[in-house]
């Protein structure tokens, strides 16, 4: 039996050990062959690739110039209430929030009939010369041209009855009078209506807004606008979402339109059935070279439909 057989069968610290293998004479060990190997003159550069290196910089550490700032949390908006959510020099900017407003029966089948029978088209806007197409389809009513996106809409007075009665329950609500309506219709994800504020010249000072919603529930964002210091830059500012559910309405009203904007970006991880939004504006016409202005009102409306 071999050694290693034998060693095998035999369990424990009593194991007996193997013989060691004596070096044959003459040979000179591994161990042996390093000690007299000569020193490199030049040590092989670090596992970095750098060697020794002589500077006399230094690192020194400097307090930032800006104060470090945390990005505010955003607010959400559900429950039915009067909200001011800012204060300046604008003025107070309110938000009423009244879900509920029309009953899901009415909701229902008024989102219906307008989806199916308003004339929608697909709008071409302008932005630094260039012309696009604007993501949503549109339609409007009134007895005003209305010029946005340096685009106009020509007036129209030929009404659909369904907003006649819409018009007068909003008016009753708001405590304000308007005739004019403008409609977006946000057909899937893609569409979309960007940052902006309701504050051409022709709507006067601090219009007040009204949105009626249809549909599925979407949700409504508004940012506040960045202090002259921060050039533009929204990152620190206040943000609020108001998920607008089926039949609820929305009024914006005093500076909301001077000290905030408002949008309603795509959202493809939501499947809407559809949605209608009404916003309502003072429309004043603008007479050539006078402050003298022509006061009118007006009625504006989105509808917006998702699949």
């Amino acid at each position: 039996m071999s050694d290693k057989r034998q060693r095998a069968r035999v369990q424990g610290s009593w194991a007996k050990q193997l013989p060691k293998h004596t070096r044959p004479a003459g040979t000179v060990s591994n161990n042996h062959q390093h000690q007299h190997q000569p020193q490199n003159a030049n040590p092989a550069p670090s596992s970095w690739g750098f060697g020794p290196q002589n500077t006399s910089e230094t690192f020194e550490f400097h307090q930032p110039t800006k104060p470090i700032r945390d990005v505010p949390p955003e607010k959400v908006i559900e429950q039915a209430g009067d909200y001011e959510i800012s204060h300046g020099p604008s003025g107070v900017s309110r938000l009423r929030l009244l879900p509920g407003f029309l009953s899901t029966e009415e909701a229902d089948w008024m989102f219906s009939k307008l989806l199916a029978e308003l004339p929608w088209s697909q709008k071409t806007n302008y932005r630094q010369g260039e012309a696009y197409d604007e993501p949503r389809l549109t339609c409007w009513y009134g007895e005003l041209a209305y010029t946005y996106a340096r685009s106009t809409m020509a007036a129209n007075t030929q009404w659909h009855p369904l907003l006649l009665p819409l018009r007068e329950a909003v008016e009753q609500a708001s405590s304000c009078r308007f005739n004019s309506l403008l409609c977006n219709m946000y057909r899937d994800g893609h569409d979309s209506i960007g940052w902006h504020s309701d504050d051409e010249a022709s709507l006067g000072a601090k219009p007040t807004i009204a949105s009626l919603s249809l549909g599925d529930t979407r949700v409504f964002n508004l940012r506040k606008q960045p202090p002259p210091e921060e050039n533009g830059d929204y990152t620190y500012v206040e943000q609020i979402r108001v998920p607008l559910s089926h039949g609820t309405l929305l009024l914006m009203e005093g500076a909301t339109q001077d000290d905030w904007q408002v949008g309603s970006t795509n959202q493809h991880a939501m499947v809407y059935t559809g949605k209608m939004a009404i916003h309502k504006k003072k429309l004043k016409t603008l007479d050539t070279g006078t402050e003298n202005l022509q006061t009118k009102d007006c009625f504006r409306s989105a509808v917006r439909y998702f699949v």
